[in-house]
């Protein structure tokens, strides 16, 4: 096992202590979580936004949940996301929105999570925005794909895309059957801990297959969103779309929210159409959680926050 893998690992379970789940829910805005998460509230994340599209950088919003086990909960998150629709048509802004099935009842009733998806995606109709589906742990990876490609014959690409992740070996069955559709999809790398049976242990392995889902995708003609903060990645994703000749109209960067803002910065200038995944609401923990086991690193800037305080 890697040092990465077995960070990564470490990370997931520690965070999955009920003591430290409790200390950081009281805690962590003021320790250094606020980094990561845009606000707790949506009028604060909404000027966020605006602060980022004067710098030139469009958003995806994410109102913060998952694995809910109630409908009214499910069917509250549903109704902040229209009200997000509704409140980015309003004041202007250039974002759209991102969405788990989870947080919209997907593991109460499947049915209920296509109706609560057709209210969400009825309001983007309206106000002409797009939503992104994001995937979440294997267990419901199928039926995430199944969804998509339902809302999908309805309502088409410029209205829902989804995310797919490197990590798992099925991926890139999955690219190829969905761009054939001309899906607009993420691809990400994948931050859930997931089995060596079924996901890539290996970090240079998720890389390379990463690429190699970028590419395919691009090179059929899909619209493409390349989510990483790799360096490394970006220029080889730069140097693929200029031999290619890739208009930059077909793709985008995406990086989270207080991460790598000077890179955002940067490619913007230079003219190519970065997003940032802007996270809000009150239930940031397991989001949290997961950018620390994706890169260690980030939880010195919570380590100084501790101290600090």
């Amino acid at each position: 096992m890697s040092w990465d893998s077995f960070m990564r690992g470490a990370v997931l379970t520690v965070a999955g202590n009920a003591g430290i789940r409790t200390f950081f829910q009281k805690y962590g805005m003021r320790l250094g979580v606020a980094r990561f998460v845009a606000a707790e509230q949506l009028e604060e994340t909404l000027e966020a936004v605006e602060r980022l599209n004067k710098q030139g950088l469009l958003v995806t919003l994410d109102y913060l949940g998952e694995s809910v086990s109630e409908q009214a909960l499910a069917e509250e998150a549903a109704e902040q996301t229209v009200r997000v629709l509704r409140a980015i048509y309003e004041r202007k802004l250039n974002s759209n929105v991102s969405v788990k099935l989870t947080q919209l009842g997907l593991q109460i009733d499947p049915a209920l999570c296509e109706t609560l998806m057709t209210r969400i995606l009825n309001e983007a109709e309206r106000t002409r925005n797009f939503v992104r589906i994001d995937m979440e742990d294997s267990p419901v990876t199928q039926v995430t794909i199944d969804l998509f490609r339902k809302l999908l014959s309805r309502y088409g690409r410029k209205r829902v895309g989804l995310v797919l992740q490197a990590y798992l070996y099925r991926t890139e069955e999955d690219r190829r059957r969905l761009g054939a559709l001309g899906a607009n999809l993420r691809i990400v790398k994948g931050a859930y801990k997931e089995p060596k049976e079924i996901a890539y242990p290996e970090k240079k392995d998720v890389d390379e297959n990463y690429v190699r889902l970028v590419e395919a995708h691009m090179s059929q003609g899909c619209y493409t969103a390349v989510a990483t903060h790799d360096e490394r990645i970006i220029e080889k994703t730069i140097r693929f779309v200029q031999e290619r000749g890739i208009d930059r109209e077909r793709f985008e960067f995406q990086m989270l929210y207080g991460i790598s803002t000077s890179l955002q910065l940067r490619l913007a200038q230079e003219g190519y159409r970065v997003r940032v995944y802007t996270p809000f609401g009150e239930a940031w923990y397991p989001y949290f959680t997961r950018r620390i086991a994706e890169r260690p690193a980030n939880l010195w800037f919570v380590m100084k926050g501790m101290f600090r305080s």
